[in-house]
């Protein structure tokens, strides 16, 4: 993808119903400000990306959102950070790549099956998927990292981008 094309969907994105940026960008103050996340401000940030099963954020302990929240800053490594989170209920990869966004824009990208779809139609990446793990996110990454490093765009935005291409191209249902 083209610095035009993310420039496009990138000002599209306020038209779909993902993620807001500027949402995440209050949960990764104070993420870094605190040096963990509590389960109310993991709760938000679930339900910012999935209403339907944020509930189940509400079944772990506070000590253990604490805990693995601040161990995901000690820990190096994509798969490593997503894995832990995906650890906590309610956490699976896409909505874990908000927590990490979050914390990192410059690093991470919120993303899920629309975004695959875009990197698929773009040939960075082989086949559908509805669901994802730490790997998917990992091989995600590698190509939404280099669209950003190739444009003046962070890599936060370049996913926002993704998700806005496939909002629009999309035929059919998502699932």
């Amino acid at each position: 993808m083209d610095e035009d094309t993310i420039a496009t969907y990138l000002d599209r994105y306020a038209e779909t119903q993902g993620v807001l940026p500027e949402r995440l960008d209050d949960f990764g103050d104070r993420y870094r400000d605190q040096g963990h996340l509590t389960r109310e401000q993991l709760y938000d940030i679930a339900y910012e990306s999935s209403t339907r099963s944020a509930y189940h954020v509400e079944s772990n302990p506070e000590a253990r959102c604490r805990e693995v929240t601040a161990n995901v800053l000690a820990v190096d490594g994509d798969f490593s950070k997503i894995h832990l989170l995906s650890g906590l209920s309610g956490f699976k990869a896409p909505t874990a790549s908000c927590v990490l966004t979050a914390l990192d824009p410059t690093r991470h990208a919120v993303v899920d099956t629309r975004v695959w779809a875009t990197l698929e139609r773009f040939d960075y990446l082989d086949g559908r998927k509805e669901s994802f793990d730490a790997a998917d996110y990992v091989a995600m990454m590698g190509p939404i990292r280099d669209i950003a490093a190739d444009t003046d765009f962070t890599t936060a935005e370049v996913g926002y981008a993704l998700f806005a291409y496939d909002v629009e191209h999309r035929e059919g249902r998502l699932h």
